[in-house]
């Protein structure tokens, strides 16, 4: 099992910028498909990108266009890039180390302990 650990959240005005991270304590490099997902207060944990051991990504609707997953297989580390936020997008946002399959990600057991991301003027 993978240990993770989330860094980068934070306060931001909407229309701001924030860059998360997800360290992984081994490699991924070719075991491990990634994804972010987020959970508000009172809401489903929901997916929010996922990116394969290749490279591909998927996207919700709710957050194409704006947000970008990539991943470091040197550094055994995925990124969430998130721009012109919402307040929306208040959540902690959390990493998991799954497969996607067949244009469906499933998650893993190997869960972050989560980033704050506040989208607030």
């Amino acid at each position: 099992q993978v240990q993770l650990v989330e860094s980068g959240g934070g306060l931001v005005q909407p229309g701001g910028s924030l860059r998360l991270s997800c360290a992984a304590s081994r490699s991924i490099l070719s075991t491990y498909d990634m994804a972010w997902f987020r959970q508000a207060p009172g809401r489903q944990r929901e997916l929010v990108a996922a990116i394969t051991r290749g490279g591909s990504t998927n996207y919700a609707d709710s957050v194409k266009a704006r947000f970008t997953a990539n991943r470091d297989n040197a550094k055994n580390t995925v990124y969430l890039q998130m721009n012109s936020l919402k307040p929306e997008d208040t959540a902690v946002y959390l990493c998991n180390a799954g497969t996607y399959y067949s244009n469906q990600y499933y998650p893993g057991n190997s869960w972050g302990q989560g980033t704050q991301v506040t989208v607030s003027s």
